[in-house]
């Protein structure tokens, strides 16, 4: 019988970094620790961490694997040296030069994969990985924590439980008769069943309960239905850095999701640096599902401008979406879908920022103030705009004068005029459907989609 190995604590962890740091291979940590080989080496490339400290104290940095047959000169508008210079003797050529092209340790490809005990690494200039106890500690944890986050359930569960719910508790069922009586409907127990009642993850609430009303509730925060526990493992913010850095020059879209009031409509936003220029998608409720959609009906609307080349279609997404940046919102927790076209056909790279660090995708954010100029979010004295009774082409509207509004950091260009120069006006109205607005025609108020801000009631 094969028994299940014990993983590894952070006295191993502690163990594998003392080993690293006295050169020993993992062969040899392996059996002072009575583990594989393979578990060492796995942990190792799972949980290093990427540092761009280098040598050379006081000299110049050149990472460019054309750094030594170079020539270039005056690459900077403004040069220190006058153009006298070759750029790659400057400490800013690996910053701006499009050509720049990491050049990577050769000793990191082969074991043990990191820089610990390496004796170059005091005059290497080279960008370092190392494994370190308390940081790869922390990462397991982390994991561990998020993977067990959230209900259990995936949306299409929420769905199909929603409709019979619905029906029986209409006619004063209880929710332990209605597992009695379709026991074939349930995989788990009645405590999960009303644990997801009152974490508010199914239409169904307490007040449609028999008994509920009469009983306290706990107070608990509502659960999260995410669709992959693990979505994020190798979609960091880390990981997002170190992508930027092996592709320099890659364009990167930040998306987002704007609510209304709660349960309501919300809107999926997408801004295209650098243009400043963002989309909004009207989707019916907050779910990974919705979202998923509406990316492929951004998908479909490409596909009809390329006259259904599918080969074209995946090019041309590819190059608006060549990295998206989003929050750990559980309507982001489908990646895979949001990534591939198909099976074979990776469309699109998805990357998550730090939990609660919503500074790390601030042009998305930025641009929602004026999203919330027409649409309120609300305050102690006036009530949040819902967009219930929007449609698509109200958002169009607003977005298009959104779009047409000049920005000071774009040297008073408008995101319309700097987007439609790189694709055309054509493009974006058949696959946005976004229109230019004349300057002084703009409307960044309620009035645009004839909404009327309402005072809160006083209780």
């Amino acid at each position: 019988m094969k028994t299940k190995r014990p993983r590894l604590t952070a006295i191993d962890r502690v163990a594998i970094e003392a080993g690293l740091n006295a050169k020993e291979t993992p062969y040899a940590i392996a059996a002072k620790l009575g583990k594989s080989v393979r578990s060492i080496t796995r942990e190792i490339l799972k949980r290093l961490i990427r540092v761009d400290k280098h040598g050379l104290k006081g000299g110049c940095v050149n990472r460019c694997i054309h750094a030594e047959s170079c020539e270039k000169r005056g690459i900077c508008i403004i040069c220190h040296w006058n153009g006298s210079a070759l750029c790659a003797r400057c400490g800013r050529c690996n910053k701006v030069c499009k050509a720049f092209t990491e050049k990577l340790c050769s000793k990191l490809r082969r074991s043990p994969y990191v820089c610990n005990g390496c004796t170059e690494q005091r005059w290497c200039a080279l960008s370092k990985k190392y494994y370190h106890a308390d940081a790869a500690e922390k990462n397991y944890r982390t994991l561990l924590v998020e993977s067990r986050k959230g209900a259990n359930i995936t949306e299409e569960e929420v769905a199909r439980f929603n409709v019979l719910l619905k029906e029986l508790t209409d006619k004063g069922q209880s929710l332990h008769a209605i597992m009695v009586n379709n026991p074939e409907m349930f995989s788990f127990c009645e405590k999960t069943l009303y644990r997801l009642v009152n974490g508010q993850v199914l239409l169904v609430k307490r007040g449609d309960l028999p008994r509920a009303c009469k009983l306290k509730p706990r107070k608990s925060k509502p659960q999260e239905c995410k669709i992959d526990k693990l979505c994020r493992v190798g979609r960091t913010y880390a990981d997002y850095k170190e992508f930027l850095v092996s592709n320099p020059g890659t364009n990167v879209v930040e998306m987002d999701t704007v609510e209304g009031t709660k349960g309501g409509k919300v809107l999926l936003t997408l801004i295209f640096m650098p243009f400043d220029f963002m989309v909004a998608i009207l989707l019916k409720d907050k779910t990974s599902r919705s979202v998923t959609q509406a990316i492929d009906d951004i998908f479909y609307n490409i596909g009809k401008w390329c006259a259904f080349d599918d080969a074209e279609t995946v090019k041309l997404f590819k190059s608006l979406f060549p990295v998206i940046l989003t929050d750990r919102g559980t309507e982001f927790s489908n990646p895979r879908l949001i990534e591939r076209a198909d099976e074979a056909s990776m469309r699109t790279r998805i990357f998550y920022c730090d939990a609660g660090a919503a500074f790390q995708k601030p042009h998305v954010e930025r641009n929602h103030e004026n999203l919330r100029k027409v649409l309120p979010k609300g305050n102690a004295y006036f009530e949040a705009t819902t967009f219930d009774n929007l449609e698509q082409k109200d958002i169009s509207l607003m977005m298009s004068h959104v779009n047409s509004y000049p920005r000071k950091s774009n040297s008073d260009e408008t995101p319309f005029d700097m987007f439609a120069r790189e694709h055309g006006e054509r493009f974006i109205k058949e696959v946005f459907g976004i229109v230019r607005i004349e300057p002084n025609d703009v409307t960044l108020k309620p009035s645009l989609l004839g909404l009327e801000i309402k005072l809160k009631k006083l209780s």
